[in-house]
C-alpha cells in the first residue's frame, strides 16, 4: 500500500499493530534546533536514523552526542543511527539548524542493550550494473554484523546508483515462514528522489500469470508491504533512495524467495549474491 507524502506531525506513519505491517513501526520526525522528542514504544525495538541534521540522543541514562551530521538531503553525507531497546523510555534533541530523523521499528520482546552506529560501522555493498539496469548501493545501518546485538530489525539505505534503473530485482518476496526457503518479513519504505520532483513506480505481483499493483511513488512516498513481489524502479534522469524497515516473523535472517519465471536473472545481475547474502 502506498502512503502519499504528509505532514505526520510526528505522529507513527506506520504505528504498533498496524493492519498491514504489524511487524513494523515507522516514525519520521521532524526538530528544529533545541527541540525534544520524547519517546516509547512498548513491544517494539527502535533505531533512530537521522535523515539530516544532527540529534542527541538519550536511553534509559546513556547519552550519544552528534549522531548525524548530513546537510540537505539524504545524499549529502554517511548515515548513523542509534539501536533503541524494546519499550526504552528515549530523548531525541536536535543540535543542528534543523533535523529530520527516521524512527524504524520491529516487533520484538526482548530487551536488549542500546548502541550507536557511527558512519564508519557501516556495512556497504554495492552490485548491478548499468548495463543491466540494476546498479546500486546498500547501505546497511543494522545488518548481518549486528545479528548478535538486535532482536528482529534489519534496517538499511538504498540508492539507485546513476540516474534511473530498477532495484529489487529479480522480482521477489519474504512473507511467508517456510524455513529454510523463505521467512517472513514485514517491510516498509521511505523514498527520496534527486532532483526532488523526481518520481518512480513500485510494483507488487502477487502471483504469476497475474496483473499485479502499480503505484506512482514520489519524494516522501511511504509503502507498507506485508506480501507479494516488490520490485521498483526511478525513471531516467532521477535519482532513488529508499530508507528500508524489515522486521521478521520468526527469525533476523532475511531468505528472500525470487519470483520462478524471472529467478534465472539472478545470474544476470553483477554482484546480487552478495547482496543477498549480507541480508542473511
Amino acid at each position: 500500500m502506498h502512503i502519499p507524502p504528509y505532514n505526520n506531525q510526528n505522529k507513527p506513519i506506520v504505528d504498533v499493530d498496524d493492519a498491514r505491517v504489524p511487524l513494523n513501526y515507522f516514525n519520521i520526525v521532524k526538530l528544529k534546533q533545541g527541540e525534544a522528542f520524547h519517546y516509547q514504544v512498548p513491544g517494539y525495538e527502535t533505531c533512530i536514523v537521522p535523515a539530516t541534521g544532527s540529534v542527541n540522543v538519550e536511553c534509559e541514562g546513556l547519552n550519544w552526542d552528534g549522531i548525524g551530521g548530513r546537510g540537505v538531503d539524504v545524499w549529502d553525507g554517511e548515515p548513523e543511527g542509534v539501536y533503541i531497546p524494546t519499550g526504552a523510555k528515549t530523548t531525541i534533541v536536535c543540535v543542528s539548524d534543523a533535523a529530520e530523523v527516521f524512527i524504524a521499528g520491529a516487533r520484538y520482546d526482548g530487551v536488549l542493550t542500546p548502541f550507536a552506529v557511527t558512519s564508519s560501522d557501516l556495512d556497504v555493498v554495492q552490485y548491478g550494473s548499468d548495463d543491466t539496469k540494476t546498479h546500486r548501493k546498500i547501505k546497511h545501518i543494522l545488518g548481518t554484523k549486528y545479528h548478535d546485538k538486535v532482536g528482529r530489525l534489519l534496517v538499511s539505505e538504498l540508492f539507485t546508483v546513476g540516474q534511473g534503473g530498477w532495484s529489487g530485482f529479480p522480482p521477489h518476496k519474504h512473507d511467508t515462514d517456510n524455513l529454510p526457503y523463505e521467512t517472513r518479513h514485514d517491510e516498509t519504505y521511505n523514498f527520496r528522489f534527486r532532483p526532488g520532483h523526481g518520481f518512480g513506480m513500485q510494483l507488487l505481483q502477487k502471483e504469476d500469470g497475474k496483473v499485479g499493483e502499480a503505484y506512482h511513488i514520489v519524494d516522501g512516498s511511504t509503502l507498507v508491504i506485508d506480501k507479494g513481489y516488490h520490485p521498483c524502479v526511478a525513471a531516467p534522469g532521477y535519482e532513488m533512495y529508499y530508507f528500508t524497515i524489515l522486521g521478521g516473523l520468526s527469525q533476523r535472517s532475511l531468505v528472500q524467495h525470487f519470483q520462478p519465471t524471472h529467478a534465472y536473472q539472478v545470474e544476470t545481475i553483477p554482484g546480487i549474491k552478495d547482496m543477498i547474502a549480507k541480508f542473511k
